[in-house]
């Protein structure tokens, strides 16, 4: 799987006549400036709300503390992973603490949600200090991959654990976040174990498949063809309902945030860009590409869109989608100026509705800082 890591890949930079700079390059420089400036106040703002334990809003759930500290991590300047202040340690201090016996990283329950995005924050810190936890944490995450469910479309994905049972079944969300984490730390794994565990990647694949309303070589109606590439939760199952068809049957309308995790998690899984399984999604994004609501979802899981987005763009390797009439948008641009806007005074963000923990400043901050330092890397 050679696709570039989202948190650790360094753009090339180019040098520049001090005397006529590039009109483009002028311009992104600028936007570039007013994203550091955006972060940067994200960041104070975080700074000013941990709890004196070193965690961050639900002590009982790690991932809410793991989510402050991969922004940290990925500050552009890299100046929080250099040399990390004593309110970061505590925080790794903190998430630590929930560790397991058997690798996982979490307290009362959730426990890949909270494990994958705990290994997240533990391989965005570059710290060898942290090897071991990676590598425990990672072979935990790949035991949640699920097995033998009574429904076999489930089969290959991961929940919000344990898996293995019908109590918490596997849904994309938890698989992109536990696939993210997992890639990311893949080479960490192999340098402390000389080996590492893998997941059942065609199991993987099909149960994507599933999840995804795949094209029909058939002819088929406007309301079909336009929910066709798109993803839902599950097989069968989408959080933003369902498409009424004309010869009366129902399918699972596709929606923004999963409609980019699986295109994330096919890159994930080494699809290449001319797949047609990837070209459909692509070409649901385009036809449905909006920043002023997660499609078909409205305000609900706004932020989140934003900061998959960003991953899922940011991992395909472009930088504008050609939306309808055939107008060119360049994503980066548009969704920093969207976030600066919606910045609070005090450097937060946060959603009106609050749906999936969205009235949470702290969820919601982290989230758009780092859509904004995914936007940061590629200007």
């Amino acid at each position: 799987m050679k696709v570039l890591s989202l948190f650790l890949a360094v753009l090339a930079a180019r040098s520049l006549s001090a005397a006529e700079p590039p009109p483009h390059q002028t311009g992104n420089l600028s936007l570039r400036n007013e994203v550091s400036l955006a972060i940067d106040r994200g960041l104070r703002w975080l700074e000013k709300v941990q709890s004196a334990d070193g965690t961050w809003s639900l002590p009982d759930q790690p991932a809410l503390t793991a989510l402050p500290l991969t922004v940290f991590m990925l500050e552009p300047s890299g100046k929080f992973r250099a040399e990390r202040p004593a309110f970061v340690n505590r925080g790794y201090d903190a998430l630590l603490a929930s560790a397991k016996p058997e690798g996982g990283i979490f307290r009362k329950g959730l426990a890949n949600y909270n494990t994958s995005l705990a290994l997240s924050a533990l391989v965005a810190a570059n710290d060898p200090k942290f090897a071991a936890a990676i590598a425990a944490a990672r072979n935990f995450v790949i035991d949640q991959q699920a097995r033998g469910m009574t429904d076999p479309s489930l089969d290959g994905g991961i929940g919000y654990g344990p898996t293995g049972t019908d109590s918490k079944h596997p849904d994309l969300s938890n698989t992109v976040m536990a696939l993210d984490a997992l890639y990311h730390s893949r080479d960490n794994a192999k340098q402390e174990m000389g080996h590492a565990k893998d997941l059942d990647w065609p199991a993987l694949i099909g149960f994507l498949q599933r999840c995804q309303n795949q094209p029909k070589t058939e002819k088929m109606s406007p309301a079909e063809a336009d929910n066709a590439g798109g993803f839902v939760y599950c097989s069968g199952s989408s959080k933003a309902g369902n498409v009424q068809l004309p010869d009366g049957r129902t399918v699972p309308r596709s929606y923004g945030t999963m409609s980019y995790a699986g295109m994330l998690s096919y890159i994930y899984a080494d699809l290449k860009k001319d797949d047609p399984r990837v070209q459909a999604v692509v070409d649901w994004a385009q036809r449905h590409y909006t920043l002023d609501e997660n499609p078909g979802m409205g305000a609900e899981g706004l932020f989140y869109y934003y900061q998959m987005l960003a991953k899922a763009l940011g991992a395909y390797g472009t930088d504008e989608l050609t939306v309808e009439g055939g107008r060119k948008i360049d994503w980066r641009n548009a969704l920093a100026l969207k976030l600066i806007d919606l910045q609070k005074p005090d450097g937060s963000w946060v959603n009106a509705s609050g749906r999936w923990m969205e009235k949470d400043p702290v969820v919601v901050t982290c989230y758009a800082v780092m859509a904004l330092e995914i936007v940061h890397r590629r200007l």
